[in-house]
This record gives structure tokens, C-alpha cells and sequence, in this order.
């Protein structure tokens, strides 16, 4: 019987060290839950509630088609950032064929924001329909009463229809410029696109959004951050008082720069923004931003990354999904982005890194290793 017992205790705190116990972060390195899996939350966006950590992202399988929706996205918690649990699915695929959130359909950069008034938890994502492509450029939302779900898909849109941005000027809405008339990538075409040639194509019918964030500033006024217009510019709209609906107001940011993979995040009164540029599932270099407001207007500060000239090139091999600020620690932000395998999407990593500031401009150094004590410096 205490053999039994010493064997089962044995087991018992093997188990424990095996599936949980992280100290610290490991960049790019396989990183286990509590079920000793690794994290299947890619594209993440997170929510700080009740004290706890929580973790949605999109859940990705093996091979090719993992890339699309099989599953849905998930949800992990954790108290401290380096232990995780998986809490299962927070919003799951549907069966229904007529549902626009059909099982194989495109799920990608989930994000949620807890509104105070309504007590509900506020889930929009980059929505693409099955069988489209990428040709939809919608952003879905989901609703729930509890921080892990399950939320349930209200609807998907194209933002803002039949309205202009607030910086847009009159004399460009009349533009006489059709997207067939200019070679694709052409320095006309680029010039034409910096003036609106695809917000005014999709005017009526609402504007592309696809890599998206969401931002809840001090005031508790929330903004849907998205690439549109062919993820050649940037658009930052209003969210209603209860995150459910656009209010109306965007404007767009960075005109004609193919901006994507947007995090935002506020340090000392100003707004930061994290993104890249624009190719594909390969790492390119990491650009920034800063504003005095999240509706800009926005000024680029360059590339964050301070390394070697591959680091710098590749942003760590990692595209940006959001930065996040830490508990209880004064001005401690962690960069947060992707290494993506869209060949056999599940085995995608995660790149966390502290970061630092020279002056007011944000910077990100690789670290092999790392914990929050960082930021005790």
C-alpha cells in the first residue's frame, strides 16, 4: 500500500513538473499547458479579468487546411503568464452549412474587451467566408456572459457603409479612378490607392477589414482596429457605447503603407502601435507608431527591432498579434507575435518579448530566456 502511494505521489509531482511550473519565457520554443499540449491559441488577443490572464486564439490542426476553421478559437487562464490552462472553446464552428461561421470558413486574430455597463464579454475577429478565399474581408462577433465562453456568433460585416472617414477631404471623394484602370502595383496604382481608389470601390457596401485588434482606452470608449482597402492602409473605427456595432466614426491611418497585424497599446498618456508590413505568412520587418489619440493622426517611428540585421529583417521570424500589458507593474508591456508554419499551421510558435523604450520610442531585443523580474530594472 505506501509503495502504491510513493509510486502515485511520484507520479503525481512529475506530472505537475512536466505540465506546468514554467518560471520563465522561452521565445519561439514549444511552450506546454497544463495537459502537457502546447498552446493552440494562435493569433492571440487577451483579456486581463478578476485578476486572471486569459488567452483566445485560433485554434489550428494539422496540414493545410488547419489554416482554415476546423475547431474555432480557444481560451487558456492563467495567474501568473507562464503556466496555462486550456479552458476549451470559447466560440466553436458551426454545422450548419447556411451559418456564415460553418465549419472551414477563416477564424483569424480573435480579440475580446469586457464592457462594464453591459457586463458582457465582446469577442470581433477577421472573418473570411468558406469557399472565398480571402475575398469577403469581414469581422465577425460573438457574445458571451462568461470571460471562457461559449460565445455566440451575433453576426459578420464590412464596417462603416456608405460613410467616409472623418480625415477623408471632399475634394478626393469624387475622384474619378476605377481599380481596372491602373496596372496592379504600379507607382500610379500605389499613388491612386494612397488616395482612396478602394475606399471609395467599397463606400457603399462597407470597408474591407481583415488583421485586426481592439483597443479599450482609460475612458472605457473601445476602438476596432483593422487593415483595409486592400491591406494597403490601416482603418481605426469607433466601437458603440456597448462594442456591438461601428458608431460611424473611423479614419484612416498610414494611407498606402500595407500595414498589418496592428497592436496597440498606451504608455504615458501617448498611443503605440506595433504592426508589419505586408507578406503574406512570411516574416518581414516590424514597423511602429505614435499618436496623441487612437484616431490619430499616427506617426511612424520605424522599425522596434534592435538586433541583427536577420532579426531586424524578420522581426524574430514573427508577425505581431497585440502587446500586452502587464498586471500590477507600471509601464511593463510584452510584445506578443506569431511564428507561423502554414503548412502545418498547429505547430506555429509564440514570440514574447519585453518591451523597452529609448526615449519615447518603443524597441524589442531578443532574449533566449526571460521572466517578469525584467521589469523590476
Amino acid at each position: 500500500m505506501k509503495l502504491r502511494f510513493s509510486i502515485l505521489f511520484c507520479a503525481m509531482i512529475l506530472s505537475f513538473t512536466v505540465y506546468g511550473q514554467h518560471e520563465d519565457f522561452h521565445p519561439g520554443e514549444t511552450w506546454k499547458d497544463d495537459q502537457g499540449v502546447h498552446i493552440n491559441a494562435h493569433g492571440g488577443g487577451f483579456l486581463i479579468h478578476d485578476d486572471t490572464y486569459y488567452w483566445f486564439g485560433e485554434i489550428k490542426t494539422k496540414g493545410s487546411e488547419g489554416n482554415k476553421a476546423q475547431v474555432g478559437v480557444s481560451v487558456y487562464s492563467s495567474e501568473d503568464l507562464y503556466n496555462w490552462e486550456n479552458k476549451g472553446v470559447a466560440l466553436a464552428v458551426h454545422e450548419d452549412t447556411t451559418s456564415l461561421l460553418v465549419k472551414g470558413c477563416v477564424i483569424e486574430r480573435p480579440k475580446v474587451i469586457f464592457n462594464e455597463k453591459t457586463g458582457k464579454f465582446v469577442m470581433w475577429f477577421h472573418h473570411e467566408l468558406k469557399g472565398q478565399g480571402y475575398k469577403a474581408a469581414m469581422t465577425g462577433l460573438a457574445v458571451s456572459n462568461n470571460v471562457a465562453g461559449p460565445y455566440t456568433y451575433v453576426k459578420s460585416v464590412n464596417p462603416n457603409p456608405g460613410i467616409w472617414p472623418s480625415n477623408f477631404p471632399d475634394s478626393l471623394k469624387t475622384r474619378d479612378a476605377d481599380p481596372d484602370d491602373f496596372e496592379w502595383r504600379s507607382d500610379e496604382w500605389f499613388e491612386e490607392v494612397e488616395k482612396g481608389l478602394f475606399l471609395r470601390r467599397d463606400f457603399e457596401k462597407g470597408q474591407m477589414a481583415r488583421d485586426m485588434t481592439l483597443f479599450v482606452d482609460d475612458d472605457g470608449k473601445a476602438y476596432h482596429i483593422h487593415s483595409s482597402e486592400g491591406n494597403q492602409t490601416l482603418h481605426v473605427a469607433e466601437l458603440t457605447d456597448d462594442y456591438l456595432d461601428f458608431t460611424g466614426n473611423y479614419t484612416r491611418v498610414l494611407p498606402g503603407q500595407q500595414n498589418e497585424a496592428p497592436a496597440v497599446f498606451k504608455k504615458d498618456g501617448k498611443y503605440f502601435m506595433i504592426s508589419s508590413g505586408l507578406t503574406g505568412w512570411d516574416p518581414n520587418p516590424g514597423r511602429s507608431a505614435v499618436a496623441d489619440h487612437p484616431m490619430g493622426p499616427w506617426e511612424p517611428l520605424g522599425n522596434p527591432v534592435v538586433g541583427t540585421e536577420e532579426q531586424m529583417r524578420t522581426t524574430f521570424k514573427s508577425q505581431s498579434t497585440y502587446v500586452l500589458p502587464v498586471k500590477d507593474r507600471e509601464n511593463a508591456f510584452i510584445y506578443i507575435g506569431d511564428r507561423w508554419t502554414p503548412k502545418n499551421p498547429i505547430d506555429g510558435k509564440y514570440v514574447w518579448l519585453p518591451i523597452e523604450f529609448e526615449g519615447e520610442r518603443p524597441i524589442i531585443r531578443w532574449y533566449d530566456s526571460w521572466d517578469l523580474t525584467f521589469f523590476d530594472n
